[in-house]
């Protein structure tokens, strides 16, 4: 594995409680969209951040010149670090790493389940495929607790308006309809809730990403309506 060096560009915050982290990408760093990085940290704040590593997918896409990771804001020892990390800060990267990305065959449509964070891999494949006018018909169903949390959101919708080939179901799991005339779902990812959008359940790749419940939920779901073990592929964010 081949480690690069890269400096801390900026920070912003994408939604409540959950920053963005922009770094620089190196030359020759190469990577597939929806793979992942181990960030280690070696700010100059008296050995504060020395040698704390995190891992974090990639946000952005291979076209972009930095490197965007995201995180949700807990009280850990990384965080608080990199909270406060100076900008200018150096920082290493290890990878890529990981193979949670879009399947070859356009034919094939591709169904992403996002919950919370795990929309990174997600926003970093749309924007690719929307980049390079990729023909795969690509659902996104990215279920957040209420609307302040929903990373990127804006981010999405521009996306779905850019690439014909993309639809935005957002989902909000704590909020009843009636709430700011929201008119997207509400409630849990179920199987209803897939057929409405999807329809034929059995034939897209279906991309699962987000807290551990969160995965074994949504591939529970896909079993019940018969969606093969092959077709489905997920991704974990523990800890965040």
């Amino acid at each position: 594995m081949i480690d690069y060096q890269s400096t801390l560009l900026g920070r912003t915050e994408v939604a409540e409680g959950t920053m963005a982290f922009q770094f620089e990408k190196p030359n020759d760093f190469v990577f597939k969209a929806g793979q992942y990085i181990d960030l280690t940290l070696s700010g100059s704040q008296s050995g504060l951040s020395n040698g704390l590593t995190h891992t974090f997918s990639i946000a952005s896409s291979s076209f972009e010149k930095e490197l965007v990771v995201t995180t949700r804001m807990r009280n850990t020892v990384f965080k608080r670090a990199i909270s406060i990390l100076p900008i200018g800060s150096e920082a290493r990267i290890e990878g890529p790493m990981g193979s949670f990305s879009l399947h070859n065959n356009t034919a094939r449509p591709a169904v992403f389940l996002a919950g919370g964070i795990g929309i990174a891999p997600f926003l970093s494949m749309l924007s690719y495929a929307t980049e390079e006018k990729l023909r795969h018909p690509i659902v996104l169903f990215y279920a957040n607790r209420y609307l302040e949390d929903a990373a990127f959101i804006d981010e999405l919708w521009k996306l779905e308006r850019a690439n014909p080939r993309f639809r935005f179901i957002p989902i909000l799991t704590r909020t009843d309809k009636n709430y700011r005339g929201w008119k997207g779902e509400t409630g849990h990812i179920s199987s209803e809730m897939l057929l409405t959008h999807v329809r034929v359940l059995r034939g897209p790749i279906y991309y699962i990403a987000g807290p551990p419940t969160m995965v074994a939920a949504a591939r529970r779901t896909l079993s019940e309506v018969s969606v093969d073990e092959d077709d489905i592929r997920t991704e974990e964010f523990a800890g965040y």
